[in-house]
This record gives structure tokens, C-alpha cells and sequence, in this order.
């Protein structure tokens, strides 16, 4: 009998912590109304890889303008005003493209917003950055980026730092 009422009690348990993970942490991204870029934060010395996987569902490229916002939940955030150069072909259908971007350091990466303004559209599949203090973080994507907002990922709940960036 004891044993059944572990099983019963484990399953309890684990059924309620999965709930909650899923309520906390969104699957899709999201979008921001507003965001405070301190560009002069960007004089750091630490430098950061961003990789940018372009979904085979996007059109075959975009000439839209793409920008980037990342943080730790410090207040730490780095900004890239535009990510693509003209004519570059950037961000091609089923294409990967990489970016080195020099920001302020930061701990743990856990948001990540996207910008984009044009009328081409775009569709990235995912989006990973890689850095000094840092481990890789992916954020999934995989969704049309709307116009002219800032739109992805705050996994830094609970942080005030992190969300006096996003203010």
C-alpha cells in the first residue's frame, strides 16, 4: 500500500511542477511594447556570437531591417541596431548567419528580442548566443516577426534588473 501511495504522490507532484513550468515560461515568442536601449552600453569588451537560423518556410530573403536586444537578468544588455548590410543577402531562406557583436559582459543570457521594419517580412527558426561569462542559449522562434515591435523571449522572471531593461 505504501508504495502505491508514493507512486500516486510522485505522479501528483510531477504533474503540478509540469503545469506550472508551462504557465511561467512561454513556448512562442512574445511581443514587448517597449524596451530601453542604452546604446551607450555598447562600448564593452566582451564579445558575443549570435547565430541566426532562417526557417525554409520564410521568403527567400528579406531586405527588412533587423535589430537585437540581449540580457542577463543583471540589467547587463547588448544592442545591435542593425544586424543585415543592404545587398548582403542576409538572412536567407534555410540559411545560417553568424554575427559578432561587441557589448557590455554580462552572466547568464535570458532574454532575447528581436526588431524588424520593412514590408518584406521574415521568418527565423532560431536564434543562439554564445559569450565569455556565458553558456549558449537558444531561443526558438520559428514565427513570422511582426513589424515594427520587439518581439521574443524574457526567461529572467522574478529579476527586477532584467525588467527595468524592458521598460
Amino acid at each position: 500500500m505504501k508504495p502505491l501511495f508514493f507512486l500516486l504522490f510522485l505522479a501528483f507532484v510531477l504533474s503540478s511542477s509540469s503545469s506550472q513550468a508551462r504557465s511561467v515560461i512561454p513556448r512562442r515568442p512574445q511581443p514587448l511594447s517597449s524596451i530601453k536601449i542604452n546604446t551607450t552600453l555598447n562600448q564593452g569588451t566582451c564579445s558575443f556570437s549570435v547565430s541566426v537560423r532562417t526557417s525554409c518556410s520564410s521568403i527567400r530573403y528579406t531586405r527588412d531591417r533587423i535589430s537585437l536586444s540581449f540580457g542577463d537578468a543583471y540589467g547587463n544588455q547588448v544592442y545591435a541596431p542593425r544586424l543585415d548590410s543592404p545587398g548582403s543577402k542576409t538572412f536567407e531562406q534555410c540559411s545560417t548567419d553568424t554575427f559578432q557583436i561587441s557589448g557590455p559582459c554580462t552572466y547568464q543570457i535570458c532574454y532575447l528580442y528581436l526588431y524588424r521594419s520593412g514590408n518584406d517580412g521574415w521568418l527565423p527558426y532560431d536564434v543562439t548566443v554564445s559569450g565569455y561569462n556565458t553558456k549558449p542559449v537558444t531561443f526558438y522562434y520559428n514565427v513570422l516577426i511582426p513589424r515594427d515591435i520587439w518581439y521574443g523571449f524574457n526567461y529572467c522572471y522574478g529579476t527586477r534588473a532584467a525588467s527595468s531593461a524592458m521598460k
